[in-house]
């Protein structure tokens, strides 16, 4: 089955997806959240398109209901991720509901359609005579974006059998095309999107017009062309030509969605200009605006990245779409580039910012993923101080769906390094992979306990005829590897890729062992991240830890803790933490801090009579962050304060 991203056969890419693959996820974390994505976040998420009035509005337009339009404007694309996110989990295997779900609403979108193409039920229900009047907030293009990769996912998983929704898509891309390919039309969307959608739908159709108007939209950015907007230009990423803007600014989820049609563009077309001017964006955004799990977003307001270094993990947003969209740009720049950067980062957004947005049964989602909650915290990540079913604006679990519905997918690549077929390994799962590659078959099975164990043992079981490599990437963290074939040792350092490339001619039964050290370790912030300067978090290997309330001795609360220098982790690994599924804790020797104030005040002079915090030893327990949240409402915090002495 084909993934999210395919690009065309004369796109300029390092690497690319490996053609007519197999790849089936056979254990670990990411099979038990498509288990779960299958059996419980789907089933409930048809539930609140009813509820919610997502599907009524689109049978009032098309004329099956009676009554008045509910929800926002952008209500339509809840249904049109949720179709992609079925069809996905169809790929995996047959599934009498979700296959209904995605046969009746491909017909009622049809119904819903209107002759020249446009499909939007807001505009079609309660406002006909504003259509395009008014993109900087309408979301009629994103609206059809999502609707495009929905009928590329089914087309793909080979879900929509008649082709009735890639006809849907079709024609409302035509429809695009028609009113903005020629000119400027009424404006552009004031939330990209569309961007990536129509390249994708081109790569499937070939429709060369779908590219064109992608390019257009992309080159007419920055020319303010959206519209005023209350929080200005920068925030529509209309305020620089995508050439020319340095950094990411405004609102995370817009700006990640821009940049991946923006790579999606320039690969299809050679533009080396334009891939660079992304690729610089990414490095800034990456070593200036990203947390620690990999979260984007730093304030809830206006859901904006913020400053360089603005990175407080209290009042962080993090939203959980942005975390989708972050992964959405990596792997198409790990793609244009061959680079493992962009595999690393995605591999700690989708352990530990994606991973937490979801409670561990499926049925709740964070929108804001803060790495600190106090125990009187209530606002910080918007009305509830806990994860909900659904949202008004609902654009994070339908998010979340999609993407674990396709993780598979962006586990391996293959590329022609040095003229010799390679495949790499990039996220390391337990996974089984059949796919051609150097003049045959290529069959692989890879076991690992990761992200507990650092053991990854890869298994040839059918071997091509001719000599390729097998690439594997090497986490930055990993201060001590080590890796075998057939037992015998081969050097473990990561090429300027970020690889250890083993090239020989191979043999079914061929066996590679790479060991990752897992040791946790501390974590500093930069200098210039003010919020947590003084602060270390802790990790081991992929994960990013935190310290919950509910882990911590009695009388003893969480933001009283400090971590002594020279602390040491003591590692015990469960089978099961209370339905969150197999987990590694780590345990210390810690200090509670406990001050006193002076004037009533919680400020005290320098030196003054105050000045000695009383210290007590504690014991400390962290576990892994994407697994927070799962046994009740409490306090929690990445970055501890660490003693100086």
């Amino acid at each position: 089955m084909e993934g999210p991203a395919l690009p065309s056969p004369t796109a300029h890419t390092a690497h690319r997806p490996p053609s007519s693959s197999h790849v089936r996820l056979t254990g670990g974390p990411w099979l038990r959240w498509q288990r779960v994505n299958r059996e419980v976040s789907l089933p409930l998420a048809l539930e609140w398109l009813e509820k919610a009035g997502n599907l009524r509005n689109l049978r009032i337009a098309a004329g099956e209901a009676e009554g008045g339009y509910r929800g926002p404007v952008y209500m339509d694309s809840d249904v049109h991720k949720i179709l992609e996110s079925a069809a996905w989990e169809l790929g995996h295997g047959p599934d009498a509901a979700l296959s209904d779900f995605v046969g009746r609403t491909a017909r009622l979108l049809e119904r819903a359609q209107e002759e020249d193409g446009y499909l939007d039920s807001h505009y079609q229900v309660a406002e006909p005579d504003r259509r395009w009047s008014r993109l900087v907030d309408s979301h009629e293009m994103y609206c059809a974006g999502h609707l495009m990769q929905a009928a590329v996912a089914a087309h793909r998983a080979a879900a929509d059998a008649d082709g009735r929704l890639l006809t849907v898509a079709r024609r409302f891309a035509d429809h695009l095309a028609d009113v903005f390919l020629a000119g400027p039309g009424p404006g552009l969307d004031g939330h990209p999107e569309v961007e990536t959608a129509l390249v994708e739908l081109y790569r499937v159709t070939g429709e060369r017009r779908y590219l064109e108007l992608a390019s257009a939209f992309v080159e007419r950015r920055g020319r303010g062309l959206v519209g005023r907007h209350k929080h200005g230009s920068a925030h529509r990423q209309d305020h620089l030509p995508v050439r020319e803007a340095p950094t990411l600014t405004g609102h995370a989820v817009r700006g990640l969605y821009l940049e991946a049609g923006i790579v999606d563009v320039a690969v299809e077309t050679g533009d080396s200009a334009l891939l660079a001017a992304s690729a610089a964006r990414w490095a800034d955004m990456a070593a200036t605006k990203t947390a620690l799990t990999g979260g984007l977003g730093s304030r809830q307001v206006g859901e904006v990245f913020g400053e360089r270094y603005e990175l407080p993990p209290d009042l962080a947003y993090n939203e959980t779409c942005a975390s989708a969209a972050s992964v959405q740009w990596s792997w198409r720049l790990l793609l244009a580039t061959g680079d493992a950067r962009y595999a690393d980062l995605i591999e700690r957004t989708v352990f530990n910012a994606f991973g937490a947005a979801r409670s561990a049964d499926g049925r709740r989602y964070y929108k804001g993923n803060p790495l600190q909650r106090r125990a009187d915290h209530a606002e910080a990540v918007g009305d509830p101080r806990w994860r909900d079913e659904w949202f008004f604006s609902a654009c994070c679990p339908p998010a979340v769906t999609r993407l674990v519905g396709s993780l598979e997918h962006y586990a391996v690549t293959v590329s022609e390094d040095a003229g010799c077929p390679t495949l790499h390994l990039q996220q390391f799962t337990p996974l089984t992979l059949s796919c051609p590659l150097a003049g045959g078959g290529l069959g692989l099975r890879v076991e690992t306990g990761y992200p507990w164990d650092g053991a990854v043992r890869v298994t040839v079981t059918e071997a091509p005829p001719q000599p390729w490599a097998l690439a594997l990437r090497i986490p930055p963290w990993s201060a001590r590897t080590s890796l075998e074939v057939d037992g015998e040792r081969y050097p473990a350092e990561r090429d300027e890729r970020g690889y250890a490339v083993l090239r020989r001619d191979w043999r079914s039964g061929d066996t590679v062992t790479l060991r990752l050290d897992m040791a946790p370790r501390l974590t500093v912030p930069h200098p210039r991240v003010d919020a947590v300067r003084g602060c270390a978090a802790v990790e081991r290997g992929p994960l990013v830890y935190c310290f919950e309330q509910v882990d911590q001795e009695a009388g003893t609360d969480v933001d009283d803790l400090a971590l002594p220098p020279g602390v040491t982790f003591q590692e015990v690994e469960r089978e099961d933490l209370d339905g969150a599924g197999r987990t590694v804790v780590l345990r210390a020797d810690a200090v509670a801090v406990a001050g006193e104030h002076e004037a009533g005040l919680p400020y005290r002079r320098h030196g003054g009579p105050h000045a000695a915090d009383r210290r007590r030893a504690a014991a400390v327990t962290a576990v892994p962050y994407f697994q927070w949240d799962n046994r009740g409402d409490g306090a929690m915090r990445v970055w501890m304060p660490l003693l100086s002495g």
